[in-house]
Protein backbone atom coordinates (compact mmCIF):
# COMPACT_ATOMS: atom_id res chain seq x y z
CA UNK A 1 0.00 0.00 0.00
CA UNK A 2 1.30 3.48 -0.99
CA UNK A 3 1.24 6.33 1.33
CA UNK A 4 -0.86 8.55 -1.37
CA UNK A 5 -1.72 8.78 -5.06
CA UNK A 6 -0.90 12.64 -4.49
CA UNK A 7 1.65 13.72 -6.94
CA UNK A 8 3.51 15.67 -3.76
CA UNK A 9 3.94 14.64 -0.48
CA UNK A 10 4.51 17.54 1.87
CA UNK A 11 6.62 16.65 4.89
CA UNK A 12 7.74 19.12 7.79
CA UNK A 13 10.67 18.21 9.52
CA UNK A 14 12.28 20.22 12.34
CA UNK A 15 10.80 22.97 11.29
CA UNK A 16 11.49 22.95 7.33
CA UNK A 17 8.74 21.64 5.18
CA UNK A 18 9.68 18.66 2.38
CA UNK A 19 7.84 19.02 -0.62
CA UNK A 20 8.80 15.38 -2.73
CA UNK A 21 7.65 14.77 -5.90
CA UNK A 22 6.36 10.90 -6.97
CA UNK A 23 5.49 9.45 -9.66
CA UNK A 24 3.42 6.42 -9.05
CA UNK A 25 3.10 5.59 -12.57
CA UNK A 26 6.68 4.70 -12.86
CA UNK A 27 8.01 0.87 -12.99
CA UNK A 28 10.32 1.63 -10.56
CA UNK A 29 8.95 1.26 -6.82
CA UNK A 30 11.80 3.63 -5.73
CA UNK A 31 10.33 6.85 -7.49
CA UNK A 32 7.04 6.61 -5.04
CA UNK A 33 7.06 7.91 -1.28
CA UNK A 34 6.45 4.93 0.75
CA UNK A 35 4.98 5.03 4.33
CA UNK A 36 7.92 3.95 6.00
CA UNK A 37 10.13 6.57 4.92
CA UNK A 38 7.93 9.08 6.54
CA UNK A 39 7.27 7.02 9.68
CA UNK A 40 11.23 6.86 10.02
CA UNK A 41 11.63 10.55 9.33
CA UNK A 42 9.30 11.15 11.97
CA UNK A 43 10.52 9.48 14.64
CA UNK A 44 13.97 10.18 14.40
CA UNK A 45 12.76 14.42 14.58
CA UNK A 46 10.47 12.88 17.49
CA UNK A 47 13.19 11.71 19.67
CA UNK A 48 16.24 13.92 18.01
CA UNK A 49 14.86 17.04 18.72
CA UNK A 50 13.87 16.09 22.57
CA UNK A 51 15.60 18.64 24.99
CA UNK A 52 15.99 15.85 28.20
CA UNK A 53 17.66 18.63 30.18
CA UNK A 54 14.07 19.80 30.66
CA UNK A 55 12.16 16.47 30.47
CA UNK A 56 10.87 14.59 33.10
CA UNK A 57 11.47 11.28 31.92
CA UNK A 58 15.16 10.10 29.94
CA UNK A 59 15.18 9.75 26.23
CA UNK A 60 16.06 6.48 25.13
CA UNK A 61 17.26 7.50 21.85
CA UNK A 62 20.05 10.13 22.76
CA UNK A 63 23.21 8.89 22.34
CA UNK A 64 21.60 6.63 18.91
CA UNK A 65 20.35 10.30 17.92
CA UNK A 66 23.72 12.51 18.75
CA UNK A 67 24.94 13.20 15.60
CA UNK A 68 27.81 14.77 15.97
CA UNK A 69 31.00 13.20 14.56
CA UNK A 70 29.23 11.11 12.93
CA UNK A 71 28.79 9.30 9.18
CA UNK A 72 25.27 8.04 7.36
CA UNK A 73 23.90 6.35 4.92
CA UNK A 74 20.60 5.45 3.00
CA UNK A 75 20.46 2.41 1.65
CA UNK A 76 17.22 2.40 -1.36
CA UNK A 77 16.71 6.12 -0.73
CA UNK A 78 13.99 6.12 -3.67
CA UNK A 79 12.75 10.25 -3.79
CA UNK A 80 15.37 10.95 -0.41
CA UNK A 81 12.51 11.76 2.36
CA UNK A 82 14.61 10.20 4.93
CA UNK A 83 17.89 10.99 3.89
CA UNK A 84 16.94 14.45 3.72
CA UNK A 85 15.22 14.36 7.18
CA UNK A 86 17.90 13.07 9.17
CA UNK A 87 20.22 15.66 6.86
CA UNK A 88 17.74 18.31 8.49
CA UNK A 89 17.92 17.12 11.86
CA UNK A 90 21.67 17.47 11.40
CA UNK A 91 23.10 14.24 10.12
CA UNK A 92 25.47 16.41 7.48
CA UNK A 93 27.44 13.90 6.91
CA UNK A 94 25.17 11.87 4.94
CA UNK A 95 24.95 10.07 1.33
CA UNK A 96 21.81 8.62 -0.67
CA UNK A 97 22.23 5.55 -2.76
CA UNK A 98 19.71 3.90 -5.02
CA UNK A 99 20.33 1.76 -8.55
CA UNK A 100 21.09 3.85 -11.39
CA UNK A 101 17.17 4.00 -12.92
CA UNK A 102 15.90 5.85 -9.45
CA UNK A 103 18.50 8.80 -9.53
CA UNK A 104 16.97 10.89 -12.18
CA UNK A 105 13.87 10.89 -9.38
CA UNK A 106 16.36 11.29 -6.39
CA UNK A 107 18.15 14.23 -8.19
CA UNK A 108 14.83 15.94 -8.98
CA UNK A 109 13.88 15.80 -5.29
CA UNK A 110 17.05 17.02 -4.03
CA UNK A 111 17.73 20.00 -6.70
CA UNK A 112 13.73 20.77 -5.36
CA UNK A 113 14.62 21.12 -1.69
CA UNK A 114 17.87 22.46 -1.71
CA UNK A 115 16.89 25.99 -0.67
CA UNK A 116 15.60 24.00 2.60
CA UNK A 117 18.23 21.56 2.62
CA UNK A 118 20.64 24.10 2.56
CA UNK A 119 23.19 22.36 0.13
CA UNK A 120 23.25 19.53 -2.07
CA UNK A 121 23.38 15.77 -0.67
CA UNK A 122 25.68 13.43 -1.56
CA UNK A 123 24.04 10.56 -3.86
CA UNK A 124 25.67 7.60 -5.07
CA UNK A 125 24.51 4.85 -7.56
CA UNK A 126 24.87 1.62 -5.48
CA UNK A 127 23.74 -2.16 -6.17
CA UNK A 128 23.43 -3.91 -3.28
CA UNK A 129 25.60 -7.12 -4.66
CA UNK A 130 28.41 -4.63 -6.19
CA UNK A 131 31.32 -4.76 -3.98
CA UNK A 132 33.10 -2.62 -5.92
CA UNK A 133 30.56 0.66 -5.32
CA UNK A 134 30.02 -0.78 -1.80
CA UNK A 135 34.13 -0.27 -1.11
CA UNK A 136 34.31 3.26 -2.99
CA UNK A 137 31.70 4.97 -0.03
CA UNK A 138 34.57 4.06 1.45
CA UNK A 139 32.99 2.33 5.01
CA UNK A 140 31.89 1.90 8.04
CA UNK A 141 29.41 4.47 8.13
CA UNK A 142 28.10 5.13 11.72
CA UNK A 143 24.27 5.11 10.60
CA UNK A 144 22.41 3.11 7.96
CA UNK A 145 19.84 3.75 7.15
CA UNK A 146 16.66 2.10 5.16
CA UNK A 147 13.11 2.63 4.82
CA UNK A 148 10.67 -0.35 3.25
CA UNK A 149 13.22 -2.19 1.24
CA UNK A 150 12.68 -5.45 2.13
CA UNK A 151 10.39 -7.10 -0.61
CA UNK A 152 12.39 -9.46 -3.20
CA UNK A 153 12.95 -12.83 -1.72
CA UNK A 154 16.23 -12.38 -4.21
CA UNK A 155 17.49 -8.92 -2.98
CA UNK A 156 17.45 -9.82 0.73
CA UNK A 157 20.60 -11.90 1.17
CA UNK A 158 22.44 -8.60 -0.34
CA UNK A 159 20.73 -6.30 1.58
CA UNK A 160 21.65 -8.07 4.72
CA UNK A 161 25.53 -8.11 2.73
CA UNK A 162 25.77 -4.65 2.33
CA UNK A 163 24.04 -3.42 5.65
CA UNK A 164 26.88 -5.02 7.24
CA UNK A 165 29.87 -3.98 5.44
CA UNK A 166 28.74 -0.61 5.95
CA UNK A 167 27.96 -0.53 9.38
CA UNK A 168 30.82 0.17 12.32
CA UNK A 169 31.07 -2.34 14.43
CA UNK A 170 29.72 0.40 17.01
CA UNK A 171 27.23 1.91 14.55
CA UNK A 172 23.17 0.79 14.66
CA UNK A 173 20.80 0.34 11.45
CA UNK A 174 17.37 2.41 11.72
CA UNK A 175 14.73 0.44 9.72
CA UNK A 176 11.66 1.51 8.73
CA UNK A 177 9.74 -1.74 8.01
CA UNK A 178 6.13 -3.22 6.42
CA UNK A 179 6.07 -6.81 5.24
CA UNK A 180 5.74 -6.89 1.32
CA UNK A 181 6.30 -10.63 0.64
CA UNK A 182 5.75 -13.43 3.21
CA UNK A 183 8.56 -15.35 1.42
CA UNK A 184 11.30 -11.84 1.55
CA UNK A 185 10.27 -10.84 5.28
CA UNK A 186 10.74 -14.83 6.64
CA UNK A 187 14.41 -14.59 5.03
CA UNK A 188 15.06 -11.64 5.93
CA UNK A 189 14.98 -11.65 9.92
CA UNK A 190 16.55 -14.97 9.59
CA UNK A 191 19.37 -13.66 8.19
CA UNK A 192 19.35 -10.77 10.22
CA UNK A 193 19.18 -12.65 13.36
CA UNK A 194 22.57 -14.21 12.68
CA UNK A 195 24.40 -10.71 12.09
CA UNK A 196 22.79 -8.09 14.17
CA UNK A 197 20.87 -7.34 17.73
CA UNK A 198 17.56 -6.87 16.90
CA UNK A 199 15.56 -4.10 18.75
CA UNK A 200 11.90 -3.55 18.01
CA UNK A 201 10.79 0.31 18.95
CA UNK A 202 7.89 0.36 20.82
CA UNK A 203 4.88 1.76 18.59
CA UNK A 204 4.31 4.12 21.64
CA UNK A 205 7.80 5.69 21.25
CA UNK A 206 6.64 6.42 17.31
CA UNK A 207 5.44 9.94 16.38
CA UNK A 208 1.35 10.15 17.49
CA UNK A 209 1.14 11.29 13.48
CA UNK A 210 2.85 8.87 11.91
CA UNK A 211 2.60 5.77 13.63
CA UNK A 212 0.67 2.85 11.65
CA UNK A 213 -0.90 -0.65 12.78
CA UNK A 214 1.56 -2.12 9.66
CA UNK A 215 4.56 -0.90 9.96
CA UNK A 216 7.63 -0.56 12.54
CA UNK A 217 10.81 0.95 12.89
CA UNK A 218 13.56 -1.47 14.28
CA UNK A 219 17.26 -0.77 15.80
CA UNK A 220 20.38 -3.64 14.69
CA UNK A 221 23.41 -3.65 16.09
CA UNK A 222 26.45 -6.14 15.10
CA UNK A 223 26.62 -8.93 17.20
CA UNK A 224 30.01 -8.88 19.05
CA UNK A 225 31.59 -12.35 18.61
CA UNK A 226 32.89 -14.55 21.49
CA UNK A 227 36.16 -13.67 20.61
CA UNK A 228 35.78 -9.97 21.30
CA UNK A 229 34.35 -10.26 24.27
CA UNK A 230 36.99 -12.46 25.75
CA UNK A 231 39.26 -9.81 24.54
CA UNK A 232 37.45 -6.83 25.95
Amino acid sequence: MKFTDSPVIDLTVNGTKLSIQQDNGSMHVGTSVWPCSLILSKFAERWSTLDSSSSTSPNPYAELFDFRRRRGIELGTGCGVAGMAFHLLGLTEIVLTDIAPVMPALKHNLKRNKAALGKSLKTSIVYWNNRDQIDALKPPFDLVIAADVVYIEESVGQLVTAMELLLADDGAVLLGYQIRSPEADKLFWEMCDVVFRIEKVPHEHLHHEYAYEETDVYIFRKKVSEVEVEES
